[in-house]
């Protein structure tokens, strides 16, 4: 029997909460039908795929000749992007566009307003069920997202991917091969709170589903280095190969960008030490730009752009996007986080230099995890294609 029977127009469905979360379920759907034409498997449900290249679609719902939809996928291997939408207008803004460049490649996207109001989680997940139910193929970019993990409890799926949700991803891989709990690196250590004591149950049934088994196989996506890998789970590279082929390359100006990290608003690095350490970064390298982080305060990135003189830009797009469209600095500048990874893939073939800054354990905040130094210089020590740079000393 066909496994894929009576899943039609469902078959893939993927849940994502942020801009860069839907820009990986993309470049997964890029890969995914590339990988598709290359093997050439005649099996029903594997019509082999020829995705569209520079910028020319096929229009959404029409058959190119080779028998592929217009997303690049096999006919009747749909994928249906949800997004799970957050509050914070910033993170909504860019889900929005994120959402637009979906539709232009022919997949379908359905909004869901997840948090709005108190019964909202209840109607998101009835009206999700059903979908749920008969997806072949579940696609998540925050395994550690509560919401993604209670949908986890209720889909038959045989196939679950995880994309990268940014440096998340590694810690995720290396606690579900350890069998932990899953829990954010950045959370302070010691025992759970009373919600998380409550909500065990349905993250233990998520941590035993994310598991490979024989009615289930499971993939990770990713462009983060992954050193420890559960038993029978797959790792696939991601290679910025959709960005490439749709955008740029960029133009180059003179000077360093400079890209922003919301390590204060989780926590994890004291405001006073970090605006410091821009604004000594920025004199030493002659940055004129400050990306900022989607999670970055208001109140900040204004003290910011009076004290350092920063241009302080707010991206209406993942950054690697941004970057590959340009206009782009020659060199690009950052402390540890997911854009030193994936920043070199996207930008590959351009003549832009990515370097990182290493945090100094001086600017970690008495709250920060007890992991949290050792998780960032592993951000930074296992970047590739990038300079690394000594923390930088304030005036």
């Amino acid at each position: 029997m066909n496994p894929r029977a009576g899943t039609a127009g469902h078959t893939t469905l993927a849940f994502v909460e942020s801009p860069v979360q839907l820009l990986n379920v993309l470049e997964w759907a890029h890969a995914h039908a590339h990988a598709l034409r290359t093997k050439g498997d005649g099996a029903p449900g594997h019509a082999v795929a020829i995705p569209a290249q520079g910028g020319r679609r096929s229009g959404a719902g029409r058959t190119t000749a080779d028998g592929a939809g217009a997303t690049g996928l096999p006919e009747g291997e749909g994928l249906t992007l949800v997004v799970l939408s957050p509050t914070d207008p910033m993170t909504r803004g860019q889900l929005r566009r994120m959402a637009q460049l979906a539709r232009d490649e022919g997949h379908e996207v359905r909004w869901e307003e997840a948090r709005g109001g108190a019964t909202a989680p209840l109607k998101t997940v009835r009206g999700l069920a059903p979908l749920l139910r008969g997806a072949y193929r579940v696609v998540m970019g925050d395994p550690f997202s509560r919401y993604v993990q209670l949908l986890l409890t209720i889909t038959r799926a045989r196939e679950l991917v995880v994309v990268d949700d940014g440096t998340a991803t590694m810690e995720f891989v290396a606690q579900l091969a350890r069998g932990e709990r899953l829990v954010r690196w950045h959370r302070k250590g010691g025992r759970p709170a009373a919600r998380d004591l409550l909500f065990t149950p349905v993250s233990a049934s998520a941590r035993r589903r994310l598991r490979p088994g024989p009615r289930r196989t499971v993939n990770v996506f990713s462009s983060m280095p992954i050193e420890e890998t559960p038993p029978g789970v797959t790792v696939t590279a991601n290679d910025f190969a959709w960005t490439r082929s749709r955008f740029g390359p960029p133009l180059l100006t003179k000077g360093a960008d400079l890209v922003g990290t919301s390590l204060v608003e989780t926590g994890v690095v004291d405001g006073r030490h970090y605006l410091e350490a821009v604004r000594a970064l920025a004199e030493a390298h002659g940055a004129r730009r400050y990306f900022a982080h989607r999670r970055e305060s208001p109140e900040k990135l204004h003290a910011l752009a009076v004290e350092t003189g920063l241009e302080v830009v707010r991206p209406e797009l993942p950054l690697e996007l941004i970057a590959r469209r340009g206009p782009t600095g020659r060199t690009i500048l950052s402390f540890p986080s997911t854009v030193v990874h994936t920043l070199p893939l996207a930008l590959a073939g351009t003549e832009v230099r990515v370097a990182v800054c290493d945090i100094d354990p001086a600017w970690l905040t008495e709250n920060a995890s007890p992991r949290a130094q050792g998780f960032l210089s592993g951000v930074t020590g296992t970047a590739r294609d990038v300079d690394r740079l000594s923390p930088v000393a304030p005036r």
